[in-house]
């Protein structure tokens, strides 16, 4: 029943006192593969833009510098996240049953959000009769 997936990347951050988020990316993926593999890709596009190697031609001389060890290692969790055969396969059952799921970390500015939900299951949440609660 559960084979059309909406994905969503997004970054919340701090600005000016408000949290604000950036879409990173939405894909409408027509089988349960395609959105994870489309999840791991921007996972992975995520942690090699924040932790690009250090050889990279576009990147001038001491544009990197190493963070304090008590700073949360976003592109590492992301990486380990991509690699997890075990964590892909959970997945993969939620979004199965119709589930949303949500990937999120982040480091002392920004939080990195990957969700996914089947549209299948957003269709049938809207023929639900909405509740009706009499005021006054």
């Amino acid at each position: 029943m559960h084979n059309e997936f909406l994905c969503h990347v997004t970054a919340y951050g701090v600005c000016d006192g408000r949290r604000i988020g950036v879409p990173l990316g939405t894909y409408r993926a027509p089988t349960l593969a395609l959105a994870l593999w489309w999840l791991r890709d921007r996972a992975c596009w995520i942690a090699d833009r924040l932790d690009p190697r250090p050889d990279t031609e576009h990147l001038p001389s001491g544009a990197l510098v190493p963070v304090a060890p008590t700073v949360p290692d976003v592109p590492a969790v992301l990486r380990a996240w991509c690699g997890d055969v075990a964590q892909q396969e959970l997945i993969a059952d939620e979004l199965a049953a119709g589930r949303l799921i949500r990937i999120a970390t982040g480091d002392d500015t920004t939080e990195y959000e990957l969700l996914a939900e089947s549209v299948d299951a957003l269709r049938m949440q809207r023929t639900i009769p909405a509740l009706i609660v009499p005021v006054g």
